[in-house]
């Protein structure tokens, strides 16, 4: 019998397993966080937070968000295999998702200046190289997270180049073009060459971000009229071949998909559209709920509740963006505690995406 990743919990008993958690510990499961520091040792308050909640994952970051200059999470290769060793031993039974973007291009945080290779081309550089080259690029990406400690590379970008004006996806060159074969080419070699490493992957930013204009990072973005039905071909053939690890939902406004909601936070769009008409099952992760589309609309406890109820497993607060609107794991994991016992949120639901989570990290490294 196949034994789930570090836990020695037999698949078949997970759900009693599950069902057996407090409901503190349900909630820390479903949580990805950011933190500052270059180490974590046992007393550091995320390895505290890792014990105490069993957080389902941290994501780490180069840049610090307000010091110009200063490592928030990654200095070097040898300071970031020791800080994933750290956290990993923080976690019960080594039970972690330590994920990072990993993009190549512009998004890449384990970069040349900290010392790694740093030099992977963005994504519509790969698709002119050809598929030869591209295994190549991200095999060597594989190998370096892997070799960093690094489970969950929050990549590849599947969006279709379609709107010449957009900047944070083409014009960036995050998208491997504008037709969904060869974005679903390119992704799967992403995704394959990931998996040869151990290393799991996002599919993003669902339902699609390459017809937008505005970014979602600054603030509230509607795609109604851009938006195009065929930006979703690529989770259709990337969920039918089996290689969607997880899907990451955006923050985009679409009336044509939700009339109220952002995609992160409507059931339509992640329970309606993702699970029941292309038939995902896996897990659904947010993009991060500290992004303006988000927190300058909802407060804290509206958007937990409406993004766990709306399906999403695992929210992401990465901690990164605004440093007024740093979040503690204590107060995430009380607020999801508060939602449950006031009846706003189920427990079926805290169990459902927190063993989603977990079924996750077993299929890791």
């Amino acid at each position: 019998m196949r034994k789930l990743l570090s836990l020695g919990v037999p698949l078949l008993l997970l759900p009693l397993f599950i069902h057996a958690l407090s409901l503190e510990r349900l909630a820390g499961g479903v949580l990805m966080v950011g933190f500052v520091g270059t180490e974590a040792p046992p007393g550091s308050p995320i390895c505290r937070a890792i014990r105490r909640y069993g957080l389902g994952g941290v994501i780490l970051f180069d840049r610090h968000p307000s010091r110009k200059g200063i490592a928030k999470n990654i200095r070097s290769p040898k300071q970031l295999k020791r800080l994933t060793r750290e956290l990993r031993s923080c976690a019960p039974e080594g039970r972690l998702l330590i994920a990072v973007d990993q993009e190549g291009g512009v998004v890449q945080r384990l970069g040349k200046r900290q010392g790694f290779h740093g030099d992977t081309p963005r994504p519509a550089v790969v698709a002119k190289r050809g598929r030869d080259s591209a295994r190549k690029i991200y095999d060597r990406m594989g190998e370096e997270l892997a070799a960093a400690g690094i489970d969950y590379n929050l990549a590849p970008v599947v969006d279709l180049a379609l709107n010449p004006l957009n900047r944070v996806i083409v014009g960036w060159g995050r998208s491997y073009g504008k037709d969904p074969a060869t974005v679903t080419r390119y992704a799967s070699i992403f995704i394959d060459e990931m998996h040869r490493h151990g290393v799991l992957t996002a599919l993003k930013h669902f339902p699609g971000h390459g017809s937008s204009t505005g970014d979602t990072h600054k603030g509230f973005v509607d795609v109604t009229q851009q938006w195009r039905p065929v930006e979703l071909e690529p989770y259709r053939r990337l969920i039918a071949s089996g290689r969607a690890d997880s899907v990451m939902v955006a923050h985009l406004f679409n009336r044509r998909l939700d009339p109220r909601f952002p995609a992160s936070l409507s059931a339509r769009t992640v329970r309606g559209l993702l699970r029941q008409k292309l038939g995902y099952r896996g897990l659904v992760i947010t993009d991060d709920l500290q992004m303006g589309a988000i927190a300058r609309h909802y407060s804290l406890e509206e958007t937990i509740r409406l993004a766990l109820n709306a399906g999403d497993d695992l929210l992401l607060f990465g901690n990164q963006l605004d440093p007024k609107r740093i979040v503690s794991p204590a107060r995430l994991v009380e607020t999801i505690v508060a939602l449950v016992k006031e009846g706003k949120v189920s427990r079926t639901r805290l169990e459902r995406a927190a063993k989603r989570v977990r079924e996750l990290t077993k299929q890791g490294r």
